[in-house]
């Protein structure tokens, strides 16, 4: 009976890794999409490039993410070897940087606007700014819900199998939304 139930939730987390690949792959096609969307539509005259220099708040919160995956990395590890102390304070940390990047995305708009840049105007590259950053933000708000789920994890404490998955999953998605990120800031960097 006990090895049923191990090989049942085995075949379990197999899916819901399975799932989250799926998901993130569904996310990168999305923005590979409206990347070529962008190419498209700035190679259809000179006049539709994104013509603004991009807000120097987009380098510091690169700076945050890539410091936000160092401390999640630093939790799982902690995670494997059942150090829930260490675990739960880069957890914490990894969500605080989460909430910085957060906000430093949309003091980020603020320049934009400050420099006549908005979401509607007539040319349309510039709206892809705020597509592809605000969509990224939304990203990251369910990034930041599941460290939060990682975190009540360690704080119960669950058994430490489940922590582990659980920051496994965790660790893979906020990963890819750090990715994702650089991938979104240099394809705007050579954009601009």
């Amino acid at each position: 009976m006990n090895d049923i139930k191990l090989e049942e939730l085995r075949k379990q987390r197999k899916a819901k890794k399975f799932n989250l690949w799926l998901g993130m792959i569904g996310m990168f096609m999305m923005f590979a999409a409206l990347s070529s969307g962008f190419i498209v539509y700035t190679a259809s005259g000179v006049d539709k490039g994104i013509k603004t220099i991009l807000p120097q708040t987009f380098v510091y919160s690169t700076i945050v993410i890539i410091l936000s995956s160092v401390t999640l990395h630093m939790a799982f590890k902690a995670a494997k070897v059942n150090n829930l102390a260490k675990q739960k304070l880069l957890l914490l940390a990894t969500i605080v940087l989460g909430i910085v990047f957060f906000v430093l995305q949309v003091q980020a708009w603020g320049i934009l606007t400050s420099q006549g840049v908005y979401f509607i105007n007539n040319n349309a590259s510039q709206s892809f700014i705020y597509i592809f950053t605000g969509l990224h933000l939304a990203h990251i708000i369910a990034g930041i819900l599941v460290l939060l789920r990682a975190y009540v994890g360690a704080a119960k404490p669950i058994p430490q199998d489940n922590n582990v998955f659980r920051m496994d999953l965790a660790t893979i998605f906020w990963h890819f939304l750090d990715l994702l990120w650089i991938y979104i800031y240099v394809f705007l960097l050579l954009n601009q």
